[in-house]
């Protein structure tokens, strides 16, 4: 089969195709045609050599899949042969065929090609995961999420609405902030021209937000203390401006305040399908009747990773890149 190597740590140029032969599927695992290819974030760390692939998982990048299940391992599953279904998995994605757990497959939603499918996993657990299992946002309260055109940030613009909560976001450009608002945000704030700080503090009464999704670290840490209402929560998963910071402790303690953060790649694969349990539940009724939808910005060939990449860099993009096998 052809996959994407990274043929060392580097720019996006290091992104080589390359032969490798087809896995076979062991207990508990399906293997997959791949038909696209959701690109992330931790890709191109991975690909700088900033983020290793966990124990025993492929070398080659690729969190989120869409495809036909191709070849069943040993154990019986609910899938079988020729099912189509976007999965998570921990890495080779990549490529013309991909090994997922079969606890990690989802249906593909009613009326939804498999390109968009391929936006869903690595998102859609992620936010379900962070701003609802760990920082609890309940309906009525206000979520602050930082990068509101990343696919992340789309995605938890969507489903924070779906449940009743408001949303706020930050973003790099006017542009980029009216399609927020479009989407549904409550208030986009362009952080290039306005401090959102304050505007947080004006858009609530002084009072502060109650979650704050952050991808960004650095001094931002500081930042969104100043944001938190009491008894507010902030969620750290990943860290574009660094990940060291200077702090003012004391308000974390008068305000009550909580910090967590959360990586998903080496988590164990029984945590995952509990989140995979809760999005079918929960979260794909929504998809499968088009109350939401994967934001997608454009596809490249398989071939193109390198250029994907590029565009990743490039921070243009609004929603998600998508490559096609």
């Amino acid at each position: 089969m052809i996959a994407i190597e990274i043929t060392e740590s580097g720019t996006p140029e290091v992104l080589k195709p390359t032969e490798r032969p087809v896995p076979t599927p062991s207990a508990g695992q399906v293997l997959i045609k791949v038909a696209a290819v959701g690109i992330n974030r931790p890709d191109v760390m991975q690909r700088k050599g900033l983020y290793p692939p966990p124990p025993g998982a492929s070398d080659i990048p690729g969190l989120e899949i869409a495809g036909t299940v191709a070849a069943i391992g040993e154990n019986p599953t609910h899938l079988k042969e020729g099912d189509q279904v976007c999965a998570l998995v921990t890495g080779g994605g990549y490529a013309e065929y991909c090994l997922a757990s079969a606890d990690l497959c989802l249906p593909i939603p009613k009326d939804m090609s498999l390109v968009e499918a391929a936006a869903l996993p690595e998102t859609f657990f992620t936010v379900w995961s962070n701003v609802f299992d760990r920082a609890r946002l309940s309906a009525g309260e206000t979520l602050l999420v930082h990068g509101g055109t990343s696919g992340i940030g789309t995605t938890a613009i969507q489903l924070s609405k779906a449940f009743d909560a408001k949303v706020f976001v930050t973003a790099g450009s006017e542009a980029k902030c009216q399609f927020c608002i479009e989407l549904g945000a409550d208030a986009a704030i362009n952080y290039n021209e306005r401090d959102f700080v304050e505007e947080i503090r004006q858009l609530t009464g002084g009072n502060g937000v109650n979650v704050i999704l952050d991808m960004i670290g650095g001094d931002y840490f500081p930042r969104n203390l100043k944001c938190m209402a009491f008894d507010a929560r902030l969620v750290q998963i990943a860290l574009q401006r660094g990940q060291k910071s200077e702090i003012d402790l004391l308000p974390i303690m008068l305000k009550r305040l909580t910090v967590t953060g959360s990586t998903l790649r080496a988590r164990e694969t029984a945590f995952k399908a509990d989140i995979a349990k809760n999005l079918l539940e929960q979260v794909w009724p929504l998809l499968d009747y088009g109350q939401i939808r994967p934001i997608i910005h454009t596809t490249f060939p398989l071939i193109e990773a390198a250029q994907a990449h590029a565009l990743m860099e490039s921070s243009q993009h609004i929603g998600k890149i998508i490559l096609t096998v």
